[in-house]
């Protein structure tokens, strides 16, 4: 790890479930779903317009949407490991990463009849952290609440 790596900011985000893992993991590649939970509430997006291409190498766009502002945002990646029901990580690059490529990965890990769902968000600008939080913490609100109503 170079010395700029160690720098870089880590940011976490923990969530426990009461879903079984096998769901919360599919609820990440699927783009019917995605479009309904991947749009932070607390920044004013209602829905989201979701294209994947669910497997390594392949990408996905994100278009939250919904803002009283018309304030549109696309975010887009590549799928780097795809390892159900436990693992899944894939490039995540915004105007609020300022188009550089982040790495996001996430874990599924099986509590009982529930999941724990780990986010760690790598290469984010010390000032991206705190918004990425906020909008990392919210979707994981919004995901459970969208899988604990089906």
């Amino acid at each position: 790890m170079s010395v700029t790596d160690e720098a870089e900011p880590v940011l976490v985000v923990r969530r426990e479930m009461a879903v079984p893992r096998e769901r919360v993991f599919e609820a990440w590649l699927d783009s019917e779903s995605l479009a309904h939970w991947m749009a932070p509430k607390s920044f004013g997006f209602t829905h989201a317009t979701v294209t994947v291409d669910p497997r390594v190498g392949g990408g996905f766009r994100i278009v939250m949407e919904g803002r009283t502002d018309g304030g549109d945002y696309e975010h887009r990646g590549e799928y780097l490991a795809i390892d159900p029901p436990s693992l899944l990580s894939f490039t995540w690059i915004s105007r609020g990463t300022e188009y550089a490529p982040t790495v996001v990965t996430i874990e599924f890990h099986e509590r009982g009849t529930g999941t724990e769902l780990v986010l760690t968000h790598r290469r984010l600008a010390p000032n991206a952290v705190k918004g990425h939080r906020e909008g990392w913490t919210d979707i994981l609100r919004v995901l459970e609440e969208a899988l604990t109503r089906r």
